[in-house]
C-alpha cells in the first residue's frame, strides 16, 4: 500500500507540474516589491516549494540574531512591511482621519451591565484614554464600595502585547484566578490573587489553556495544560492552592491527537465536567464538585460521530445531541444513569431548525435556535408547556443568551444586535413577556439606526441552492451598479457569521460603501447540512457560493467588479485565496487576514498546532483522494501566471494557528507569478499572533490602514 501511495504522489506531481506550467513564460511580468529568494525544496508528492525556507521553529524565532536563516526571514518580512508603508504612504492622512473617526465613536469612559453572582455584583469598566479593561465588583448592592479585581492597564505596562483571560473567583469569594499571555502564542500562565490582601500567592502555573475551574472546597482548582509542540490542550491537572504546580497530579489525559480537552463546572455548581472534543465527536466525564480528589466518571462511552453537550439541574442532566437528529434535539437523563441508552427525548428534532444550545431555569427552558440564517430564541414554560418566540422586527439580526447565573428567576438576560442596531442588553420577563433595555452601545457623536437599510437577500448557486446574504448600506443609496461594496465571508468549521453591528464599519458606510455578509456553505446558518455541504470533499462549495454571491451583487446593481472588494480571515483567508485564483476579475481588491493558504503542506505536518484535530474538516492528505482534492483548491499550490486583484495580506509573526510563513510564502509566490501591476502588500505584525494587536484603541491603527486601502482603490476622494 505504501508503494502504491508513493507512485500515486509521483504521477500526480508530474501531471500537476505539467498543468501549472505557463503556456508562455515571457508573459510573466515582474511585479514590484521585495523579491524573496527562491530555494527549491521537494515536498510530499514531488511538489516543489521555492519558499519553504521561510518556515522557522520557535527556537529559531527566539534566536534571530544568531540564526542565519531566521535573520533572512526577518529581513524579508521587514522589507515587505517597509514596502507596504511606502506603497500606502499617500494614504497616511486618510489613515489618521479614519483612525480618529473610529476611536472618536468609542465611549471612552464606559461600563458593562453588572451581573450578580454569589453575593457580589461584577462588571467591567474602561477609563478615558486607557487601552485595557478594569475588572471590578461590589458586595451586596451597586451602592457598595468598588473593589478592583484587576486593572489590566497597570498590568500591561512594558508589554507590546498583553492579554488577560479566564477570570474565576472561588466559591468563598476570596481567591481570584486569572491567566496572562504576553507573547500572543495563546500559552497562558495562571496566577492566583488573594482578594482579601490584594497580593498574588504561590508560584504561577505556565503553559495552560487559560481557563481554570474551582472545586467547591475553595482550595482546589483544575486547569488544562497544553502540549508544548502542537499546543493542543491535552491534560487536565488538579492543583491545590499552596502547593507547587510541579507536583500537580494529572486527572485526565487526552491521548487521541484529533481531540482537545477542557474542564468546567455546571451552572448548578454540583458537578465538575471534563470534556473532550474533535470535529465530529464529544466525550464527557463528571465528578461531584464537593469531592475534587475523587475519580471522574464517564458520562457515556465515546462514540465517533456522536456530538452532544450537557448541563445539570435538579436530579437530571440535559443533553443537546445529534443522536438520530442531524439538527440536534434535547434529551434528559437521571444524574445517576447518564449512559446514552438512558437518554429520553424532551424536544424533538426539526429538519428546518438547528438547536444550538439551552439555558435552564427553575420553571423555564430557553432554546437558542437557528433557521433561515437568523438566530432565534424560544421560551418554554415548563409548568404549563406554553411556548413562544421573541420577536425582533428586523430581516437580519443576532440574538444570544447573556449571563444568566440564577435558576429561580423569571428574568432572562439576552444580547441583541443587527447590522444597523448597536449591541444591546435586555432583561426579559418570561412570564409577563415584558422586556427592559438595560444598555445599548453608545456611539459618541450620535447615531441613528433609521439612517441605514438592512436587507436579507438570496443568491442562487450553480446547483440551485439559495445562499443568504445580510446587507447594510446608508439610506438613499441607489442600486445603479456604482457603489463600492465589501463582501465578507468565512464558511468553515460550522461557524455561522451572524449579522452584528460595528461602529468601526461606519467609516465605510458613511463613505457610500455597501457591506454584505455571504452566509456560504461550511457555516451552520441554514442548519447542520449547511456545514456538511461545505467541508471535506464538498469544500469547493464554500468558494463557489462566495463567487455566486459576488455575481448576485453585480447583477442586482449593488456594485460592479471595478468597485467590489472581498475580505476574510483565517479559514476565511483560505476562501480569499481560493476566489482570487478562481475568479480574480470579479474583485477590485481583497483583504486576506492571517490566511490559511498552504493547505496541503500544513495538513501533512502533524507537529503544527491544529493539524491533527482538523482532519475531519479538510481531510487527511495522507489519503490519496483527500490529497488530490485539497491540492485542487489549496491557494498556495494553485497560484498561476494570471492577473490578480489588488491585495492586502496580513499576518502575525507569533501566530500559533496560521503560522506566519503561510501568507509570507503565498505573497512571495504571487509576486513571482502574477501578470499584473496591481498592489500586492504583506503586513506582518512582528509582535502579535492570530488575534492581532491588543488594546482598545491601538488595534484600530491596522483597521484604519485596511479601510484606507479599500477607500483609495474605490477612488473615493476624502
Amino acid at each position: 500500500m505504501k508503494k502504491l501511495k508513493i507512485y500515486f504522489y509521483f504521477a500526480l506531481a508530474i501531471a500537476w507540474c505539467a498543468a501549472c506550467k505557463p503556456a508562455d513564460e515571457t508573459r510573466v511580468l515582474s511585479s514590484p516589491g521585495p523579491r524573496a529568494e527562491k530555494k527549491p525544496d521537494t515536498l510530499t508528492g514531488n511538489r516543489i516549494d521555492n519558499y519553504y525556507w521561510m518556515k522557522l521553529s520557535d527556537e529559531q524565532k527566539n534566536a534571530t540574531q544568531k540564526d542565519v536563516q531566521a535573520q533572512k526571514v526577518i529581513n524579508y518580512l521587514n522589507a515587505e512591511n517597509e514596502y507596504l508603508k511606502t506603497t500606502l504612504q499617500h494614504t497616511e492622512a486618510l489613515q489618521e482621519k479614519i483612525y480618529n473617526e473610529i476611536v472618536g465613536r468609542i465611549k471612552q469612559t464606559d461600563e458593562s451591565v453588572p451581573y450578580k453572582d454569589n453575593g457580589y455584583w461584577y462588571y467591567t469598566r474602561y477609563e478615558e484614554g486607557k487601552e485595557y479593561p478594569i475588572y471590578c465588583r461590589k458586595k451586596g448592592s451597586l451602592e457598595a464600595a468598588e473593589e478592583v479585581l484587576l486593572n489590566v492597564n497597570e498590568m500591561a505596562k512594558g508589554h507590546s502585547y498583553y492579554s488577560i483571560t479566564g477570570l474565576s473567583v472561588s466559591e468563598d469569594n476570596n481567591l481570584l484566578a486569572y491567566a496572562e499571555d504576553s507573547v500572543s502564542r495563546r500559552r497562558y500562565t495562571v496566577y492566583i490573587k488573594d482578594l482579601r490582601t490584594g497580593k498574588l500567592i504561590e508560584e504561577p502555573v505556565p503553559n495552560t489553556e487559560g481557563q481554570i475551574t474551582w472545586a467547591n472546597d475553595n482550595k482546589t482548582y483544575f486547569y488544562t495544560r497544553k502540549d508544548s509542540v502542537t499546543l493542543r490542550s491535552r491534560w487536565i491537572i488538579r492543583h491545590q492552592v499552596g502547593s507547587s504546580y510541579k507536583t500537580d497530579p494529572v486527572v485526565s489525559e487526552e491521548k487521541d491527537e484529533t481531540f482537545y480537552t477542557g474542564i468546567y463546572k455546571t451552572k448548578s455548581k454540583k458537578y465538575l465536567v471534563i470534556w473532550a472534543g474533535s470535529t465530529l465527536t464529544n466525550y464527557y466525564q463528571i465528578l461531584d464538585a464537593n469531592t475534587p480528589t475523587g475519580k471522574f466518571k464517564e458520562f457515556s462511552s465515546r462514540e465517533r460521530g456522536l456530538e452532544y453537550s450537557i448541563d445539570h439541574y435538579g436530579d437530571k442532566f440535559y443533553v443537546v445531541t445529534n443522536l438520530d437528529a442531524q439538527n440536534f434535539r434535547l434529551m434528559e437523563t437521571p444524574e445517576t444513569k447518564t449512559a446514552k441508552n438512558n437518554w429520553k427525548e424532551k424536544i424533538a428534532h426539526r429538519k428546518d431548525t438547528l438547536l444550538q444550545s439551552i439555558e435552564i431555569f427553575k420553571n423555564y427552558l430557553v432554546l437558542s435556535e437557528r433557521a433561515n440564517a437568523n438566530t432565534l430564541m424560544r421560551i418554554i414554560d415548563q409548568t404549563t408547556g406554553k411556548k413562544h418566540y421573541l420577536d425582533f422586527g428586523e430581516p437580519a439580526y443576532t440574538v444570544y443568551p447573556s449571563i444568566n447565573i440564577d435558576f429561580d428567576t423569571e428574568l432572562l438576560r439576552y444580547g441583541y444586535t443587527s447590522l444597523a442596531t448597536p449591541n444591546s442588553t435586555y432583561d426579559y420577563n418570561m412570564r409577563t413577556r415584558e422586556r427592559k433595555l438595560l444598555k445599548q452601545q453608545e456611539i459618541v457623536g450620535g447615531y441613528n439606526p433609521s439612517d441605514f437599510v438592512t436587507e436579507r437577500q438570496w443568491a442562487t448557486a450553480d446547483d440551485g441552492t439559495l445562499i443568504p446574504l445580510s446587507i447594510v448600506y446608508k439610506k438613499g443609496i441607489e442600486k445603479n451598479g456604482s457603489n463600492p461594496t465589501l463582501l465578507y465571508g468565512y464558511g468553515s468549521y460550522g461557524a455561522s457569521m451572524s449579522p452584528m453591528f460595528s461602529s468601526t464599519r461606519l467609516s465605510l458606510l458613511n463613505r457610500g460603501f455597501v457591506y454584505a455578509i455571504a452566509h456560504i456553505r461550511g457555516g451552520q446558518e441554514m442548519g447542520r447540512q449547511w456545514y456538511e455541504d461545505g467541508k471535506m470533499f464538498k469544500k469547493k462549495n464554500t468558494f463557489t457560493d462566495f463567487i455566486d454571491c459576488a455575481e448576485y451583487l453585480i447583477e442586482e446593481k449593488y456594485t460592479t467588479p471595478e468597485k467590489l472588494f472581498a475580505s476574510g480571515g483565517s479559514a476565511g483567508g483560505l476562501l480569499m485565496g481560493a476566489i482570487v485564483n478562481m475568479r480574480p476579475e470579479l474583485f477590485k481588491g481583497v483583504i486576506a487576514a492571517v490566511p490559511f493558504v498552504d493547505v496541503v503542506t500544513t495538513m501533512l505536518d502533524e507537529s503544527i498546532p491544529l493539524t491533527t484535530g482538523e482532519f475531519d474538516e479538510w481531510g487527511n492528505p495522507k489519503n490519496p483522494e483527500s490529497y488530490m482534492y485539497m491540492l485542487e483548491y489549496s491557494p498556495y499550490d494553485q497560484v498561476k501566471p494570471q492577473n490578480y486583484p489588488n491585495m492586502l495580506v496580513t499576518t502575525g509573526f507569533h501566530d500559533s494557528q496560521v503560522q506566519y510563513w503561510e501568507p509570507a510564502k503565498w505573497v512571495a509566490k504571487l509576486r513571482e507569478l502574477k501578470t499584473d501591476n496591481n498592489k500586492l502588500l504583506l503586513r506582518t505584525n512582528m509582535e502579535t499572533g492570530h488575534g492581532g494587536t491588543t488594546g482598545r484603541f491601538k488595534v484600530y491603527r491596522e483597521t484604519a490602514q485596511e479601510y484606507a486601502f479599500l477607500i483609495d482603490l474605490a477612488g473615493i476622494k476624502d
